[in-house]
């Protein structure tokens, strides 16, 4: 591991995964396309949320904010991911590093918010239908979704400011991002009283949006069980369904990286954990939320009808 002066921290150097030099063109050509198409299908579900109108319900008004926010979010980590690919082991500036950092872990609590407040959006639809429009109009929309990106922004600033503020005597980032857990390793001091302030700060936002999200799905499934029908039963679940999935995988694998001490882990664990939240699951998020979506698939109709009549012309 590259050794330096705890006083001279300019940049730091991103190992990225170990790697023969014969695949990493195939692996930088995956990741790549990865990354391009979960822009495209994230920037789909924008545009079509934007100019269908069937789709302007406050469900599909959270899930563009959340596909907005996944654009930003992966854009985060995949070009140095790439950069590593291509070069190996790659230098980056501690400032653009601890920048990294703090970007980061902001969206993914921005994101932690959102999902809290998409599943009370469910909770309003199935268990208070008939007040659902007045307790979720346009403003309070505007107002939750705004919250969320303050409240993340801002619950990101200590672990960030902790771990930018530390000694380092190593330079060798075992990741392909600026990232706690690796940072905590290179520093030239015992980082325990660091790393409990973050599991203590992460843990609490998670740990509560995810007993939140619980408690309003236990609403839900009370409400759910009391529906005459089996059809009607269906319906209900499958509103929720997509939501269920894509938190399931957010806080899986949240939980794994950031609750618990960091030595916790083998090394590599924290890279191969951090494909799932940092990559997959934006990719994943507009495949689960339209593939099997028969209001998205309706929308999508009628979106290419539209370009169609543009491209024929009067």
């Amino acid at each position: 591991m590259h050794q330096l002066n705890h006083t001279w921290t300019q940049s730091f150097l991103l190992a990225g995964f170990p790697a023969p030099s014969t695949l990493r063109p195939l692996a930088f050509l995956g990741t790549l396309c990865i990354y391009l198409l979960t822009l495209a299908g994230n920037l789909f579900i924008i545009v079509l949320v934007q100019a269908d109108a069937g789709l302007s319900t406050p469900m599909y008004f959270f899930i563009s904010v959340l596909s907005f926010l996944e654009l930003w979010y992966v854009s985060t980590t995949v070009p140095t991911l790439l950069h590593t690919w291509l070069r190996g082991h790659s230098p980056i500036p501690a400032a653009v590093c601890f920048t990294q950092l703090y970007v980061f872990h902001s969206l993914g609590m921005t994101e932690c918010y959102l999902l809290g407040v998409m599943a009370l959006d469910r909770y309003l639809a199935i268990c208070r239908p008939l007040h659902y429009h007045a307790l979720m109009s346009r403003k309070v929309q505007l107002w939750l979704a705004g919250a969320t990106w303050v409240a993340g922004f801002s619950a990101a600033l200590a672990p960030a400011s902790l771990t930018a503020s530390l000694p380092f005597c190593f330079r060798e980032v075992a990741h392909y991002f600026c990232d706690l857990a690796p940072l905590m390793r290179l520093a030239c001091v015992d980082p325990g009283w660091n790393a409990r302030v973050h599991g203590t700060v992460i843990g609490v936002a998670t740990g509560c949006n995810f007993v939140f999200i619980l408690g309003l799905y236990g609403g839900i499934l009370r409400a759910v069980l009391k529906l005459p029908s089996a059809g009607s039963r269906a319906k209900a679940f499958s509103t929720c369904s997509s939501h269920v999935t894509v938190v399931a995988l957010f806080f899986g694998s949240a939980f794994m990286v950031y609750v618990g001490p960091p030595e916790s882990r083998s090394k590599g664990t924290d890279m191969r954990i951090a494909l799932v939240y940092a990559i997959l699951t934006p990719f994943l998020n507009p495949i689960i939320y339209t593939l099997r979506n028969k209001e998205v698939k309706d929308a999508f109709r009628r979106f290419t009808q539209r370009i169609r009549a543009m491209l024929k012309g009067p």
